[in-house]
């Protein structure tokens, strides 16, 4: 980030996009996998934001988009270290949004689905579990990758200037509908 802001200048927009979502039982979870698991789920967005920070207030404010899941909204099991730092995520996004907003930077998070990508589709994408996703889903179609691209663009852009604090989750209609 320091390498990216000495080339181009203070950083405008930050996304925090960092996740393992390895699956795990609670009982055979040790206190080094905890840890491990928020060295990568959740301590790089707060370190990420304090170092963006500095700039954007330096220049007058900026975007920072979390994102999250919505795996601890619909109480996931069998992640639960995954759904705690998303949970928290979403925490860190509307305490830091009242913090820097005076400072003129928004802070907003964003909470996609099932977003089939390639590890998904290795790793957990049974036919069974792809129709009982859709069964949940409200928008039958499954989510890719691009379907979180307009959500981080508007929460970046200008169109969003007077948005903070919040959580958009962009998962076909799962965690509104239950």
């Amino acid at each position: 980030m320091e390498a990216a802001a000495q080339k181009i200048g203070p950083i405008e927009v930050l996304v925090n996009n960092a996740a393992n979502d390895a699956r795990h039982r609670m009982e055979e979870y040790s206190v080094e996998d905890w840890n491990g698991n928020h060295a990568v789920n959740l301590r790089p967005y707060f370190f990420s934001v304090q170092f963006a920070a500095r700039g954007m207030k330096r220049i007058g404010g900026g975007s920072i988009i979390n994102f999250s899941s919505i795996s601890y909204m619909a109480g996931a099991a069998g992640l639960p270290a995954y759904v705690t730092a998303n949970a928290a995520i979403t925490g860190l996004t509307r305490g830091l949004a009242r913090e820097l907003g005076p400072a003129r930077i928004r802070v907003n998070a964003i909470a996609p689905g099932w977003v089939l990508t390639k590890r998904q589709l290795n790793c957990w994408a049974t036919p069974e579990r792809l129709k009982a996703q859709l069964e949940k889903q409200c928008l039958k179609t499954h989510l890719a990758p691009k379907d979180i691209v307009g959500g981080c663009l508007f929460l970046a852009s200008s169109a969003s200037k007077m948005i903070t604090g919040q959580l958009i989750a962009i998962d076909g209609g799962v965690v509104a509908t239950g």
